[in-house]
């Protein structure tokens, strides 16, 4: 028995990616949960599956820690463009790649795929879920007392941003917390909190739907710049600072969003026989 995988990271947002080209086993949501641990297993932020066909095209599958699938992450795909790259399945600057929710196009900026543009598609106000049944776009938010307003937009998967004058790691989590309980989003959402620097530098705190608080997010900081040029607080195009580091998102007349990020390769994983005996995985 044996199970391979290759670890990547963007902007401290790790993925492990599974080559179902060159693994056989389909991997369980409790594999899932079990490699991503980060106390008793790998460690990571999610899982990408593939290349895989998606809707006729060459696609991606992508799972959060808990098992659950994800429609879309722009670190994500900024980590599996690369990994496309470094494994020869990539051989043009320009591609398109398949989503749960939506194609995107890749442009590599160099030769070894570190510096990636992505178009990330269209942003949607309002809370819509994929079949494009779409609800209020604000929701409000208490947090220290203070009521705050969210606008919900759609990104290839559900945000709340949240314009606050100072954010943190513990205000993220607790906000994000309440509202991935809350009635009004069965499906759950993610919630960032934006500080505006200037007209071209914000700032993000992100606690994401089935990963919980991350370093960074690539669709999170599309959300982010998105609704604050919807409020005119800063130009088309912006840098978006994040705890794991800062990334440029760039909104066109059309409110399609670009992100332009970096990947790294970190190495490869081979899970051990006692690893995968413990938790049944590739168990018959």
């Amino acid at each position: 028995m044996e199970l391979t995988l290759s670890m990547y990271q963007s902007f401290g947002n790790d993925y492990l990616v599974y080559d179902c080209q060159k693994n056989d086993y389909e991997l369980k949501p409790e594999d899932i949960r079990n490699i991503c641990n980060r106390r008793f297993g790998a460690g990571s932020d999610g899982i990408l599956v593939g290349p895989v066909q998606m809707f006729g095209k060459l696609g991606v599958r992508i799972y959060n820690p808990d098992g659950s699938e994800a429609a879309i992450s722009g670190n994500g795909l900024c980590i599996f463009a690369k990994y496309l790259k470094d494994a020869g399945y990539a051989m043009k600057k320009d591609f398109t790649l398949q989503t749960q929710s939506r194609e995107v196009e890749i442009h590599y900026h160099n030769e070894e795929a570190r510096k990636l543009t992505i178009s990330m598609g269209r942003l949607y106000c309002g809370q819509t879920n994929m079949e494009g049944v779409g609800k209020s776009e604000y929701v409000p938010v208490e947090y220290n007392g203070r009521r705050y307003q969210g606008t919900c937009v759609w990104m290839g998967n559900l945000h709340c941003i949240i314009p606050m004058e100072e954010i943190s790691k513990s205000a993220v989590c607790e906000i994000g917390e309440k509202l991935q309980r809350s009635e009004r989003f069965p499906d759950g959402i993610n919630t960032q909190i934006i500080r505006i620097g200037d007209k071209n530098n914000i700032y993000t705190e992100v606690y994401e739907r089935g990963a919980g608080y991350t370093l960074a997010s690539g669709s999170s900081c599309c959300a982010a710049a998105g609704v604050a040029y919807q409020m005119g607080l800063i130009d088309p195009c912006v840098y978006v600072h994040m705890p794991g580091g800062e990334t440029i998102v760039r909104i066109d007349e059309k409110m399609n969003a670009y992100l332009t990020g970096t990947a790294d390769c970190i190495g490869r994983i081979i899970l051990s026989d006692e690893f995968l005996r413990k938790y049944q995985i590739m168990a018959e």
